[in-house]
């Protein structure tokens, strides 16, 4: 096969992501203790804060605990104390502190595909969140370039391919999202593999569309070997 440019997802594609944001949701729920709203009553809500917010601050951990705190200041059946906020804070805050999780395969497979293809990363979030990310996982010497931007949209793909120069008919976007991997990528003319992940945040979720570009699915990231 020819030399291709494949461009790569990070959280939950590389690494566990989501299922840490998981945990703190159950941690705040256990401290919030509503009377009557069901746990994923309280689910919708701060989806769709996160929804409206994401708009305006982006993605990450810290963001994620400014929006805990106004969930918390939105449903809190008592008087806030003192020290709430900073209690509801630290769910998030304690994110940071957990051990990375390299999903495995993707170590061999990556070193697999550098050697044949040209990787580029490409995230999106907090800057240096996503940096410390890429550091502590110990895979970014596989890729010859990384981008972090605040949202993965076809504009951004478009933008991506533009500045490294790359041809979107032999361009792959590899990723677990719909929302921000697969299906803006096709819309901007690559090809796309779709990686699912069981833990994938429900706001990455979407219907898969069609676009100018090949798509592919794939049960695994080291399944990669066998297609490039």
């Amino acid at each position: 096969m020819n030399r291709q440019h494949l461009i790569v997802d990070a959280d939950d594609t590389l690494w566990e992501n989501n299922i840490y944001f998981e945990r703190a949701f159950e941690e705040f729920v256990a401290f919030l203790d509503h009377s009557s709203m069901a746990p994923q009553e309280v689910r919708d809500i701060l989806d769709e804060m996160e929804r409206t917010n994401a708009k305006i601050h982006g993605y990450g951990s810290l963001n994620f605990g400014r929006n805990l705190g106004q969930c918390y200041e939105h449903l809190v059946e008592r008087e806030i104390r003192e020290d709430d906020l900073g209690t509801v804070m630290g769910f998030a805050e304690r994110i940071l502190e957990c051990p990375m999780e390299v999903i495995p395969g993707v170590p061999e497979t990556l070193r697999y595909l550098a050697g044949r293809h040209d990787l580029t990363l490409f995230t999106k979030g907090h800057v240096d969140e996503q940096k410390l990310k890429i550091d502590r996982s110990g895979l970014g010497g596989f890729f010859q370039h990384t981008a972090i931007v605040k949202e993965k949209d076809a504009a951004a793909y478009r933008r991506l391919v533009a500045e490294r120069g790359m041809d979107a008919a032999v361009t792959w976007m590899i990723g677990n999202s719909p929302k921000s991997d697969v299906n803006p990528a096709l819309e901007a003319g690559l090809n796309a593999v779709f990686v699912p992940h069981a833990h994938t945040w429900v706001l990455e979720k979407q219907d898969l569309r069609p676009g100018k570009g090949r798509l592919l699915v794939l049960e695994k990231f080291e399944d990669l070997r066998e297609r490039f």
